[in-house]
């Protein structure tokens, strides 16, 4: 097996597992016997189960957001996300209850950066916005946004993801570029 295709059977049998067990029960010896591969080849990829994790989130993040990063798409890269946190509810849930909340915080917090900030970048244009008014922008809409995804992980994601990207789109829709112009 290539080293990617080993790293993403090692990523499978973890999830795989978290519909038998939760995260905290998983052993690595569990993780090594479901794909069939001895701990060497493991620890070969990943230090730990943690370090599979964040692997896992950061994977995600790039399937989520490939083509999702501008002022007029960002909406559907929420959506993304919503998206592979519900098909991923097991996984999520794990995070959610057995995982330093960090941990899901930083998964989230990674997706939504880049994507707002790529938004936030394409809307100042040729404004001459400095680095660090639209690094306060980003991270201020992605501290909203993951708050708005925590509460709905905690309330079983429940709310229809389009609802909320729709109130989403209607709170930002003008802030920025008000902020903007108000910096001249």
């Amino acid at each position: 097996m290539s080293k990617s295709t080993t790293k993403v059977a090692i990523a499978h049998a973890f999830k795989e597992l978290l519909h038998e067990k939760s995260f905290d029960k998983i052993t690595i010896s569990d993780i090594t016997d479901k794909c069939d591969i001895n701990r060497q080849t493991f620890y070969y990829h990943f230090s730990d189960i943690i370090d599979l994790t964040e692997w896992i989130c950061a994977v995600d993040t790039d399937k989520a957001l490939k083509e999702n990063k501008t002022a007029t798409t960002w909406q559907e890269g929420f959506l993304s996300i919503f998206d592979i946190v519900r098909n991923d509810k097991n996984f999520i849930m794990n995070l959610y209850r057995h995982v330093p909340r960090e941990y899901l915080y930083n998964y989230l917090y990674r997706m939504t950066y880049d994507l707002i900030y790529a938004a936030v970048d394409e809307v100042s244009g040729d404004l001459h916005v400095r680095e660090e008014d639209k690094e306060f922008i980003a991270n201020f809409y992605k501290y909203g946004f993951v708050g708005l995804m925590i509460d709905w992980i905690e309330h079983d994601m429940q709310e229809d993801p389009k609802d909320i990207v729709k109130r989403l789109d209607m709170l930002i829709s003008g802030t920025s570029e008000k902020m903007f112009q108000s910096r001249h």
